[in-house]
Order: structure tokens, then sequence, then C-alpha cells
């Protein structure tokens, strides 16, 4: 039963069954007593009448005794003028409320009496019932109570079961709220509670994993930006000293190229990190805006001695913001045409399948070790090999490609394809 709602419903309804069934149980077994007692009485009226006339006074009080010891009631057998055949005493009492009805219940304070009267009217039994102990009220029995109790303990059961998990995740909550980001429910139910908590679970993870990421944003943005900072000072002192004063001029404007370019892709990176619900949505035909891409990195594939090699594909449409979608197979591209080595080519090939469009990018380059593989889409990272500016860049082109594709529902992989890197990127079709 994963449902809370029908949990509540069947608990709720069970306790009224159970509160029910005993209520009316109960109460036959109070309207059969009437009917059940006129016949006990009635057999005992005629067996004390037997006891008496065949063996007197003795006889019956013989009778009567056994009959004490059975029931918990008492029985008084008088005749037709209301004394005792067995002390003798007149019971002018229960006679004169006798003489209304042949047979009756009667009702004092003390507890009931059952009267009953033989058909030729000689004899007269009262049996005398004293009344039960009441508990609590006036007009509550025991089986009341238990009943109550059961009802009580169910509603018991079905509160603890439904405010442990809340009180866990309150716990889990005030963990979380205090710093101790790595707090979580670990809730394993089904119901709406369970997923209440598995979706603070998440929550917490994204946030964990955002201000881990934000850490660590900072420390790389700040170590990136100190060396560009450190030689453009050096430049500025260069320039005014006047020795060489077009070098360093020189100098400070590829510096000056390389923040922006920096600044530039940080901003790619925030955009990518944003709010998903403020893409620019809109049909975008990616195997056009392959061509294009294509066509515009031959120049640079040029420049570096290899070629773009990419075969016309078939129409082929998704969903998403054509700017970043853009950015994203450049980053690409582009990042592959700095591996590939001169004389080799850069493939780019399109597979329109269902649901999914899948776009792979291959260069003929070194590739990646394979612990590295997890990590070349994490901001900032490089191959220990390719530090330096001239081949490895700042290392934000893949992390804006694979967030950018994770906004739009896609996924991103990597793996070597001996020999060079294969990058495939994966969009869900419109």
């Amino acid at each position: 039963m994963r449902s809370l709602f029908a949990k509540i419903l069947i608990w709720f309804w069970a306790t009224l069954v159970i509160t029910t069934i005993g209520s009316a149980l109960i109460t036959m077994r109070d309207q059969d007593r009437p009917a059940l007692l006129d016949r006990l009485v009635e057999f005992e009226l005629r067996a004390a009448r037997a006891a008496y006339e065949q063996g007197g006074r003795q006889g019956l009080a013989a009778y009567l005794a056994q009959v004490h010891a059975a029931y918990r009631g008492r029985m008084i057998v008088t005749d037709r003028q209301g004394r005792d055949l067995v002390t003798g005493r007149t019971r002018a009492d229960l006679v004169a409320r006798a003489e209304e009805r042949e047979r009756f219940v009667m009702f004092r304070r003390g507890g009931m009496v059952v009267v009953r009267t033989a058909d030729d009217g000689q004899y007269r039994l009262f049996l005398l019932i004293p009344r039960r102990p009441r508990v609590g009220t006036w007009f509550l029995f025991p089986e009341h109570w238990w009943v109550m109790a059961i009802g009580v303990l169910l509603c018991w059961v079905l509160a603890y079961h439904l405010t442990r998990p809340v009180r866990q995740m309150q716990k889990a909550v005030e963990r979380f709220g205090h710093g101790e980001l790595s707090a979580r429910s670990n809730s394993k139910r089904g119901d709406e509670l369970g997923q209440l908590a598995r979706t603070f679970d998440r929550m917490a993870d994204r946030i964990q994993t955002l201000l881990a990421a934000e850490r660590r944003l900072l420390g790389d943005v700040s170590h990136e930006l100190r060396s560009p900072l450190a030689r453009l000072g050096v430049a500025v002192e260069l320039a005014r000293s006047g020795e060489n004063r077009q070098a360093a001029l020189d100098r400070i404007q590829k510096e000056a190229d390389r923040l922006n370019e920096l600044v530039g892709q940080l901003l790619q990176v925030t955009r990518a990190e944003g709010d998903p619900s403020a893409l620019r949505s809109g049909r975008v035909r990616l195997d056009l805006l392959l061509g294009d891409l294509a066509a515009d990195g031959e120049i640079e594939a040029r420049a570096r001695g290899c070629e773009i090699v990419f075969a016309p594909a078939p129409a082929c449409t998704v969903v998403g913001d054509p700017e970043l979608l853009r950015r994203t197979v450049e980053n690409v591209i582009r990042n592959a045409i700095r591996y590939a080595p001169a004389g080799t080519s850069v493939e780019v090939t399109l597979e329109c399948g269902d649901p999914m469009a899948v776009v792979r990018v291959r260069d003929c380059g070194p590739g990646v070790p394979a612990e590295a593989l997890p990590r070349i889409f994490d901001p900032f990272y490089r191959v220990e090999g390719d530090r330096d500016r001239a081949s490895g860049g700042a290392g934000l082109g893949l992390a804006i490609a694979r967030r950018a594709v994770e906004l739009h529902g896609g996924s991103i992989t990597a793996r070597n394809a001996g020999p060079g890197l294969l990058v495939e990127i994966a969009l869900p079709k419109a």
C-alpha cells in the first residue's frame, strides 16, 4: 500500500468497523438477555416446583442451593399469596408487582428482577440479578471500554506511523539548516511521505553539489585570474620603462584578450547553471546547425593543419535554446580541433534516432587517460599534460556543454576511440 490517502482511509474504516461490530455485539447480547432469561426462569420454575412437591421445603432449599452455586443471581419461590416456600417470609413487595403481569422484568436500584408465574397460578419464581459494576459512567459496560481501547490503540499506531517519518525529516532539515550538508532523511517508504523525504534528499544533494561547485569555482577562478593578471602587471611595468614598449603593449593586449575570453566563458557557465525556465525555447534544425558550425570551424582547423569532415545528414529537429545549443556543439568541435594532430580530420556525424538525436564528434588526437574521463566535464579541469594555455585552454568548454545538454534533457559522454576522443551528445527530438 503506497498511498498515504489509502492508508488513512482504510485505517479509519477498519477502526469504525471494529467499534461498530463491537457495539452491535454488546447491544445484541443485551437485547437477547430478556428472552434468554425468560426461558431460563420458566425452566427453573418447573424444576423448583417439582423439587418442592417431591421433597418439600428441604428439597426446594437443596435445589435452590445448587442453583445459587451455579448462577450469580438469587432465586425466590413463593406460593399464590407471596409466602417464601423456604423461609416462610412474605414477599408482598414483589408480589404486588407480579400481579400486574404473568411474566416480566422489573428493574430495581440494586439490580434486575425476573418474574415467572406458573400457568395455574400456584407458584411464582423471582430471579434477583444484582447490577453488574459499571466502569467510569453509569451507561457504559466494561465491553464498551474495551472497544474504545482497541480504537484508541489503532489510532495511536496510525498516528505513530504517520508522524515518525515527519519527525525524522524534521531532524534532517534542522541538521541541514545548521550547516550539516550531508544530513539526509534516507526514507524507504513508498507513500507520499516517503516521496516527500526523497524529494528533500534530492534537493539537499543538489544544494550540497551547488555549494561545493561554487566554492570550487571561486577557487578555480581566483587561480585562473592570478596568472594573466601577474603577466599584465609585468607588461605594464615594461611599458612604463619604455624598453620594448610595443612588445609590452602586445603582451597586454594578449592577456586582456585571454581575460575577456575567460570572462565570456564564465558568463556561459553562469547561464548554463541558471534557471531552466529562463531558457529561450524554439525548434532547432540540428542538421543545419551542425553544417554551419562545421563550415565556421574549417578556418580554425586549417590553421592547425587538420580538417573537419561532416557528411550531409537528414533533417532532424530538436527543441531548445538555439544560442545555447550552438555554443554547446561549438565548444565540443573546437575542443576536438585543439587536440587534433596535423594531417588528421575531425569527424562530425548526426544520427537522428527515436526518441534521441545523437551528435558525435571525434578527433584523432592522443585521447584522455581512463582515470581522467569522468572529470573532463568539470569546470577548469584539464589533463595534466595539457595545462598550458597554448593547447589546454581554460577548461570550461566541456563543462558548459555538459550543463547545457542537461538543461535540455539530454546527456553527453566521452570515451577513447583509439585513436582520439569521441564525444556523444544525445538530445530529445522534437
